[in-house]
């Protein structure tokens, strides 16, 4: 029935439930596996651990299936996540299989003793060996996104490794010394050169190449990490090659070139 003035509405909202995570047979690459760490190659698309709107199909369901035994650090809905990629991120990921090896990683993580890697296609063409290290934090008028004019910033560094033109983008290898949310997205789309596919941090609308024309997320792959085993203290490394569908992009791009 249509609202009136002085007319008296009641609403009851039931309390929120908290749901436990199922395991589900997804399919996730596993790079390693030991009695404490599992290494795995995270799909695009993926979430990392199931939150509002995401309940089923994470990163986390898949592991509840594929491995026995995960840290309880994280929560109930975090189990044994170290760390985080966005979901259209794809690439490698460290994920603890008990608390102590959870403990022992999230100060590797938290002391900037982790080596990150990352591959990116960005407009334009950047400098090998620039340095990106604008603070990050919440973006003050859009609080779904990270930018550098954040109030609470906090310390954020990037670096490009190397530069690969092809045409009006480029392959970018960039190295992060810290990991802020979205810091690559952020630090790239802040200089002039958003990654390719990036809804969120684009910066103006531009012509994508043809080979580029159905991407349908970031070009954005976590293709090396590096830390120490929590146990062995042994420095180990971990790399996943470009995925199929950026590969296939990347592929077309140099055809076209040549």
């Amino acid at each position: 029935m249509p609202l009136t003035a002085g007319l008296e509405v009641e609403v009851t909202v039931p309390p929120p439930v908290r749901a436990s995570p199922v395991p589900e047979a997804l399919a996730l690459p596993i790079l390693f596996e030991d009695d404490d760490i599992v290494v795995i190659d995270k799909p695009a698309g993926m979430v990392v651990h199931p939150a509002a709107g995401h309940a089923r199909g994470t990163v986390v369901n898949a592991l509840l299936h594929h491995v026995k035994g995960l840290s309880g650090i994280g929560g109930e809905t975090r189990p044994g996540i170290v760390h985080r990629l966005d979901r259209g991120t794809s690439g490698v990921m460290v994920v603890a299989k008990h608390d102590r090896a959870h403990r022992e990683l999230a100060r590797q993580f938290h002391d900037r003793e982790v080596g990150k890697e990352y591959l990116a296609l960005v407009w334009g063409t950047m400098r090998a060996g620039q340095v990106l290290d604008a603070a990050i934090g919440r973006d003050p008028r859009h609080r779904q996104r990270m930018s550098s004019r954040s109030r609470r910033a906090k310390p954020a560094t990037s670096r490009i490794v190397s530069v690969e033109p092809h045409g009006s983008v480029s392959l970018v290898r960039v190295t992060i010394g810290t990991g802020r949310t979205h810091q690559i997205r952020v630090h790239l789309s802040e200089a002039g050169h958003a990654i390719v596919g990036d809804a969120v941090y684009r910066s103006g609308r531009r012509k994508l190449p043809a080979a580029l024309a159905d991407l349908d997320r970031p070009f954005l792959h976590a293709a090396r990490l590096t830390f120490t085993h929590p146990t062995s203290g042994r420095s180990m490394t971990f790399e996943a090659p470009l995925p199929a569908d950026l590969r296939s992009r990347l592929d077309a791009l140099k055809e076209v070139a040549s």
